[in-house]
Parts: C-alpha cells; sequence; structure tokens
C-alpha cells in the first residue's frame, strides 16, 4: 500500500500537479514517503505548521523563514525560486476563510510551470467548491501486515537488545498478532504492543486479545462503527438450513487459493424478513463461524455533525472497515438509512442522497474482502440499486419459523439456560407457539424462568405454556404487514429454509 501511495504522489509531482490533499493521521509516515518522493526528484521537502511555522526537514537545510501567518507564508511559497515540496499541516481549518481560499486558487495557477507542489497533510477532509477542481485527493492507506511485522521485529530486536522484557511467541502466534494490528497506525500498533509487554513484561500469545482489545477501543473512538463481540455462532441459529449452506459453501472463498482458481471473494447477503427471526444473529453468526472481526455500520451515527461531515464520516467508515478487512460489515435495518435518500433533495439539500449513493457505489467497486450483511424489516424505500446483483450476492427472506424450527429453537435457549430440552414437552411447546418468531420464544422462556425462580423450584412445562399463552405474537398485531412482506418476497428473494409439506400447509 505505501508502494501505492509512493507512485501516485511521484506520478503526480512529476506531472505538475500543483495541489494535492493527504488524508492520514499519521503525519510521521507521511513524512517519511514524501521524504522519498523530494528526494528522489532532487527537491527540499518544507513543512509548515502553525506552531512552527516554514521549516525544512530534508534537502538543502539553509535556513527557512519561519513564517506562521498564512498568506505571509502562501505568499512566501509563491516567491520562492527553489524546486520543493512544501506540506501544510492541519490546513482544513483555514479552508473557511475567503482570501485564504482566493490565495489557494492564484497558486495553482502560478505554480503549475514550477517545480513546486503544495502537499495539504490532515486527518481530515474538508475542501470548498472553490478549490474542487484544482486539489487532488491521494489517501495514505494504513500500515500493510508488512509494515506491521517489521515494527514488531524491531520490538523483539530491542527485547534481544534491552532484555527489558521476554519474549514467548511461536511462529504462528507472531503471525496472530500481526494480524490482530491490521487497521492500526503504525503508532497505534506500537502503542498496542507496548500496552500488552508493560502487563508482565512478557510478549506472548495471550497478548494478541490485548491488541484486539486495544483495536476496539480505537474504532469505538472514531464513533462511526462499533466494534462487536460475538458469543453467538450459526450453532445458536434455529433452522434456515439453506442460508447456512449457503455459507459454508463461501467459507473458503476468502482464500488466496479461491482467487487462483478465479473465484472472487463474496459480497454480501441482505436478509430481509420478520422482526425478531434471527436476522441480527446470524450477521454475529457468520462473523464468528468465519473467525472475521464483526463491524456494526449504524446510519444515524454517520449523519452526524456539522453540514459536509456525513460524506467525510461514511467515508471514513468504509475506509475503516477495508483496513481491517478480512471483515463482516453488518448494516442493521438498513431500510431506515435507505427509506429518506429519494426525497433528501428538498429536506437536507441531498446529503442523504449523496451519502446512500457512496456507500452503494462502494459496494460495487470495492476490492477489499469485505463481506456485508444488510438486515431490513420492510421492503418499503429500499432503492433498486441495492437489490441488483453485484452489490450483493444474494437476497433472503428469513420467514417465521415453522414447526421443526420452533423446536430447533426451543432446544438452543432451553439448552443455553442449562436446562436439559429432552426433559420438556418441546411437541407441546411447538403447537402452542404457532406464528411465534424466534425473539418471542426466547422471551417466553425468560418469562417462565422468572416464574419457576420466583417460587423457588424447577422450570415446569406448565410454565412455559403460560408464558406463551399471555404473550400475543407479532404475526397476529403485525398480520397485514407480514402477508405484504411475504407477497413481496415469494419470487424476489431465496427462503432462507427448505419447506416441508407440513410447514407448507402451516398458516399463520
Amino acid at each position: 500500500m505505501s508502494k501505492l501511495f509512493l507512485e501516485q504522489i511521484d506520478e503526480r509531482v512529476r506531472a505538475r500537479y500543483t495541489l494535492l490533499y493527504v488524508v492520514t493521521w499519521e503525519e510521521v509516515r507521511a513524512r517519511h514517503l514524501l521524504t522519498r518522493v523530494a528526494e528522489k526528484q532532487k527537491k527540499r521537502l518544507v513543512e509548515w505548521s502553525i506552531t512552527d511555522g516554514l521549516r525544512t526537514v530534508s534537502g538543502d537545510m539553509r535556513d527557512t523563514q519561519r513564517e506562521r501567518n498564512v498568506l505571509k507564508m502562501l505568499n512566501t511559497i509563491l516567491q520562492s525560486s527553489e524546486a520543493a515540496l512544501y506540506v501544510l499541516k492541519d490546513f482544513h481549518t483555514y479552508l473557511e476563510t475567503p482570501e485564504i481560499i482566493r490565495q489557494i486558487r492564484d497558486l495553482s495557477y502560478a505554480l503549475k510551470n514550477t517545480r513546486k507542489t503544495i502537499v495539504f497533510l490532515s486527518p481530515t477532509l474538508k475542501i470548498p467548491t472553490e478549490l474542487e477542481k484544482a486539489m487532488t485527493i491521494v489517501d495514505l492507506p494504513l500500515p500493510t501486515e508488512a509494515e506491521l511485522q517489521n515494527l514488531l521485529e524491531e520490538k523483539l530486536s530491542g527485547a534481544a537488545v534491552s532484555r527489558q522484557f521476554r519474549v514467548n511467541l511461536n511462529e504462528g502466534e507472531r503471525d496472530a498478532l500481526v494480524k490482530a494490528a491490521r487497521g492500526l497506525t503504525l503508532m497505534e500498533a506500537e502503542n498496542a504492543y507496548a500496552r500488552a509487554i508493560v502487563r508482565d513484561n512478557v510478549l506472548d500469545g495471550k497478548d494478541i486479545q490485548a491488541v484486539i482489545e486495544e483495536k476496539r477501543q480505537i474504532i469505538r473512538k472514531s464513533g462511526l462503527l462499533e466494534y462487536c463481540d460475538v458469543e453467538e455462532s450459526m450453532k445458536h441459529v434455529g433452522g434456515m438450513e439453506v442460508l447456512k449452506e449457503w455459507l459454508r459453501k463461501r467459507v473458503r472463498a476468502f482464500t488466496p487459493q479461491a482467487r487462483e482458481y478465479g473465484l472472487p471473494a463474496p459480497r454480501g447477503m441482505l436478509l430481509l424478513g420478520v422482526q425478531g427471526c434471527g436476522k441480527s444473529l446470524v450477521a454475529k453468526g457468520v462473523a464468528s463461524s468465519w473467525r472475521f472481526p464483526l463491524l456494526r455500520m449504524d446510519m444515524s451515527r454517520i449523519f452526524q455533525g456539522y453540514i459536509g461531515s456525513s460524506e467525510e464520516n461514511m467515508r471514513r467508515a468504509l475506509h475503516m472497515a477495508e483496513a481491517l478487512a478480512p471483515v463482516v460489515l453488518w448494516v442493521d435495518e438498513i431500510e431506515k438509512a435507505l427509506s429518506g435518500a429519494e426525497g433528501s433533495g428538498s429536506t437536507d439539500a441531498g446529503t442523504t442522497s449523496r451519502v446512500i449513493g457512496q456507500f452503494l457505489t462502494w459496494m460495487q467497486e470495492r476490492s477489499a474482502p469485505v463481506f456485508v450483511v444488510a438486515t431490513a424489516n420492510k421492503v418499503e424505500g429500499l432503492p433498486p440499486e441495492l437489490l441488483r446483483k453485484g452489490r450483493l450476492d444474494e437476497i433472503f427472506f428469513v420467514d417465521l419459523p415453522r414447526g421443526r424450527e420452533r423446536a430447533e429453537i426451543f432446544h438452543i435457549h432451553l439448552k443455553k439456560r442449562q436446562r436439559v430440552p429432552e426433559e420438556y414437552d418441546l411437541h407441546t411447546f411447538v403447537r402452542a407457539s404457532k406464528g411465534f418468531s424466534g425473539a418471542e420464544i426466547e422471551q417466553a422462556i425468560i418469562s417462565a424462568l422468572h416464574d419457576s425462580f420466583f417460587e423457588n423450584r424447577a422450570l415446569q412445562n406448565q410454565d412455559v405454556l403460560r408464558a406463551l399463552q399471555e404473550t400475543v405474537p407479532l404475526s397476529v398485531t403485525m398480520r397485514e404487514s407480514i402477508a405484504a412482506l411475504r407477497d413481496w418476497a415469494h419470487d424476489r428473494a431465496r427462503p432462507v429454509t427448505v419447506l416441508g409439506q407440513r410447514d407448507r400447509t402451516e398458516t399463520v
């Protein structure tokens, strides 16, 4: 990735692009890479910040005028006759002032026939409309596994020299420690390794979880994605044999062997269906079964902030997901986010439409192995662009569980709560729970446990049956909505289970 970044910068500087905008948190790493470009082209590298003013970083180390005033600094760049890369740090905060915007536009023309290039270096992408055509955006990708491996080797070499801590890692644990740091900057990875070491002055396989915990904190600080702890697996999902088999056939599709075979990485699926029937559980189960991290995207977080920040929030969230790949990206209740796109021009100046368009384009064009699991309870508001092949591999319809599936769900939840399922009358439970969702079955068991616990006795069949009888299922209160959803999905989506003859005759 760093090599690609170097090539992109080098080509644009040689082509005399005058304004480049590098988006990154890693100033030190960016400076190192830009220094290599400057040295290759025999140019000076000059940095500016509001605290230090202009100063030479590499090349001819003659004194540089340490001008801190922004307009005077830009004029100094204009007047200079030397070939140089000028790196301006955190300049996005000044791109709201009309005088500065005008001065930069003038520079974009004036520097065209010189060997000077201005590089704006910032963690935030914020370009005023007046400069959109003049600036070229270049993202500095997060460190590759090779770079993280080099960082770890430096740590281990330091341990061998200083003997400040012991190293007890086999080859597999070293590789797992590097993979655990994917998605972190070099500084964040170094801090994560250091934190793992200082706990007991030993770096071993147990520290893999410490690095993952540090990653979870960093993702949480971003406020855009949620790193989910996953305990459930597909074994906790009742029924859905068709979906489980579909997923089993794709677990090896993320390997290099699949690429050599000519098989692309799976892109994702849309789970459409009745509330409480296990769609969210499937998202967690996929991540657990495939041993991928699970990231949850809450669209409401994307649309927070000042005007113009929603597009940047989406870009950052998707960039973070790609940096952690292979990963499962869970977009829960996606219809709520997409429903406002069509009329957003009259309500939010088209922000929702642009952000959703950005997301749909990424779904189509992404190359990183990010498996998207989108869930939806309603079809209204889902755009045709989301439903077509290419963005997602398959659309599955999750209906209310039929008899044999309800039996499996009762078995799962009784066993989960330290009960022996075979000691209960599951057949009677199934008949009494006709039209119940998986979530409603779970809550009925919990309610029954409350009753038996209050009376200080063991759970009995009658407790569960009473809880079922006292529950009004969603299939009754939302009968019309569920019927409409089934009609839509009949020939547009793939059922998650194969219906037997008895299942087909069961009505809700």
